[in-house]
Parts: structure tokens; C-alpha cells; sequence
């Protein structure tokens, strides 16, 4: 194992970061037009499309920041628990669990609350909120705090026990409160630095410090989407950075271990990052996409309106419902019987709402029809 002193925090001059700021430039800028241009296109949606689309982007990037750290999220339970908080509607969507709740409530602080100064209390709540049992699976933990010399080394680490790869080694227990109270205050304080550069350099400083024993990397990810809020200067979210992250998340730990372990000057770290955003945003376009669809779809139906059962399971098959639906997987999601269940479903296929697939007996399923096809 290399010694702490080979990493960046141990340099002279950290954490005064520097980079190029010539070599960023285009990049930058690139990025910025990119984000106005889809804030335009958004704005021009109107309300309900905007709710829809920043719906699914919060659900996604909770779902994917959590997936990164090899956690699975049930995503229609994220759903839930973020259409509840923002009054939408949450028809025919699952309870979410307590852990869902905990980082629900932590990612909406750090969106929706994003003009607010961050504090040590409020990271100790989104720490605590990560973790409402104290424990990391079996583990017990420190929550709510920054971790312990009792806790030992902070190390990132890989491979099995006895050959274990260390990839990065984080500052000791004892520079913490010095360390997080320069954090909070560049933070919080108004700067010439772009809120994009600043996202970037927020997410690396903070999961450089690592100054929770877990849940260091979702912090800093929430950290980044609170600065890109102030960037885009409102509280929905269009584009999920956490989402293209995951798809990029072997790129993403290698760019990390690379710059803990160079020198002051992160200008690499921060040209990934813009990438990763510039990627971000064009993939916008098909989580508009699916809103759009989505909002034909009901407009096509609500000309001649079905009932409240069929409302519930056609809003769930429009939400990233997984496989086909059946007159059995229709009754539990209705919560109806079976001879409902095959009356409503009919009834949707009457009106080609509804479209059978071609196999048939007890592989019967359905599947969604084309707007365009919705017979009044």
C-alpha cells in the first residue's frame, strides 16, 4: 500500500485547487449553451410536463446514485416517495421503505432547498437520513457525525481479504473538523468560479475528505446536483448527472483514484466532469421524450376517460413498468378481482389502448398501444 503522503491532500497548497482555466473554456461554454437551451425548452412545456419531467429526473437520479454504490432501489417506490413530497399524484404506486424515505428526503433538501447555506447540522441530517438505522447492512456505524480515530483509517479498497488493492486513503479522523468547516465556508460563499466548475470541484473535494465512515460518494454527488441547481438557477431538474455517472461508473472511479492522486491542479478531473454533464444533458432528450409520449397518450384517452382502476395501471405501464401486463398482474396492481380485472381489460383493448401479444392460453400479455392508434 502507498502512503497517505502520495495522495493529494497531503500536498502543498491543498486544497487551493487550481486548473486550466484556457483549456476549460470551450468546454464550459459548450455546456452552459446546452443547459439554457434545454431550461428554454422546458420552460416552454408548461406546468404539468415540467412536474412530469422533473418527476422522473429526481426518481432516476436517486435510483442511479444509489445503484453507483452497488445499492438497488426499488424505483417505484423512489417515485413515490418524491411525487408525495412535491403533491403530485401517487395513485398505483407502491409504499416507499424507510431507507427510500431517507435518501428521497435527502436529494429534495439539497434540490429543492438549494438556495439555502449548507451547514455541518444539515449534512449530519442527510448523513442520518442515508442511514435511519444506524447500521450499513450488519455494521453499526457513526451517523449523524463525522467518523471517529475508532473507526480507523478511511480507506477506499478493492479485491479479496489478505490481497486487497488500496485505491485511495482519505485524512485522518483528527483534520476533519478543520477540514469540513474550509468546505462549508467556500461553499457557501460567492465566487467568481462558474456553479458548473464549482459542482465539480465540490463533488471532489468532499469525496476527497470522505468525512463520513459511509455514504461519502452519495453526499457528493448531492452536493454537485445543489450547486447545478444554483447553476440553472430553479428547482426542477431536467438532466440527472448521477444517471450518467452509473453508465460511466468504471470511467468514473478510475478519473477519481487518478486525480487523489496527483497534485493541486484538477483541470483533468474537471474536463471529465463537464464531458460527463455535456453527455448528461444530451440525454435529456429522452427523458423528455418518454414525457412527451406520455402526456399524447392521456390526451388521446381523456377524450373519452376510463375508469380509476384503469387510470392507475395504464399511469404504471407509462412509469417504466418492467415486462407485459396480464389480467392477473392488472387485478393485483387495480387491486380488483379477476372478472374486473378481464372487464377492464377488454374494455382497453376495445379501444386499442391496450394491444395483445401474439402468444396466447397462459402467456396471454399486453402490452401499450400508439397514441395515435387510442380509438375515442
Amino acid at each position: 500500500m502507498r502512503r497517505s503522503t502520495t495522495y493529494i491532500h497531503a500536498k502543498a497548497g491543498w486544497p487551493k485547487f487550481t486548473w486550466d482555466t484556457e483549456k476549460l473554456a470551450a468546454q464550459l461554454a459548450a455546456v452552459r449553451h446546452k443547459q439554457g437551451r434545454l431550461l428554454g425548452k422546458m420552460e416552454s412545456l408548461g406546468f404539468d410536463l415540467q412536474a412530469e419531467a422533473n418527476l422522473a429526473v429526481l426518481t432516476s437520479d436517486v435510483v442511479k446514485s444509489s445503484a453507483i454504490e452497488g445499492e438497488k432501489l426499488e424505483p417505484g417506490e423512489v417515485r413515490s416517495s418524491i411525487a408525495r413530497r412535491l403533491g403530485l399524484d401517487i395513485a398505483g404506486l407502491p409504499k416507499a421503505s424507510r431507507d427510500v424515505e431517507g435518501v428521497v428526503e435527502m436529494m429534495l433538501d439539497a434540490t429543492q432547498r438549494f438556495e439555502k447555506p449548507l451547514t455541518k447540522n444539515r449534512l449530519f441530517d442527510w448523513h442520518a437520513s442515508l442511514f435511519p438505522t444506524g447500521r450499513n447492512g450488519m455494521s453499526r456505524i457513526t451517523v449523524g457525525a463525522w467518523r471517529t480515530k475508532e473507526s480507523g483509517p478511511m480507506r477506499v479498497v478493492s479485491g479479496p481479504i489478505g490481497r486487497e488493492k488500496t485505491h485511495f486513503e482519505a485524512p485522518s479522523a483528527d483534520r476533519l473538523e478543520s477540514e469540513m468547516s474550509q468546505f462549508i465556508k467556500w461553499f457557501n460563499a460567492s465566487t467568481a468560479v462558474d456553479p458548473v466548475l464549482k459542482a465539480g470541484i465540490a463533488h471532489f473535494w468532499f469525496v476527497t475528505i470522505h468525512p463520513f465512515e459511509d455514504g461519502n460518494g452519495r453526499i457528493a454527488r448531492a452536493l454537485a446536483d445543489m450547486s447545478l441547481a444554483r447553476a440553472d438557477g430553479t428547482k426542477n431538474r431536467f438532466y440527472s448527472m448521477s444517471s450518467r455517472i452509473e453508465a460511466e461508473r468504471r470511467d468514473y472511479y478510475l478519473q477519481l483514484e487518478s486525480a487523489q492522486r496527483a497534485e493541486i491542479n484538477i483541470t483533468r478531473w474537471l474536463a471529465w466532469f463537464l464531458g460527463c454533464l455535456d453527455r448528461a444533458i444530451a440525454g435529456a432528450d429522452e427523458t423528455l421524450g418518454a414525457v412527451l409520449h406520455k402526456a399524447r397518450m392521456w390526451e388521446r384517452i381523456n377524450r373519452r376517460p376510463i375508469n380509476d382502476r384503469q387510470r392507475r395501471v395504464i399511469n404504471r405501464m407509462l412509469d417504466g413498468f418492467k415486462g407485459f401486463l396480464s389480467t392477473s398482474k392488472y387485478a393485483k396492481l387495480a387491486k380488483c378481482s379477476t372478472d374486473t380485472s378481464l372487464r377492464d381489460v377488454q374494455d382497453l383493448l376495445d379501444r386499442r389502448i391496450l394491444i395483445q401479444n401474439s402468444a396466447g392460453g397462459r402467456s396471454t400479455s399486453y402490452r401499450l398501444g400508439n397514441p395515435e392508434d387510442v380509438v375515442d
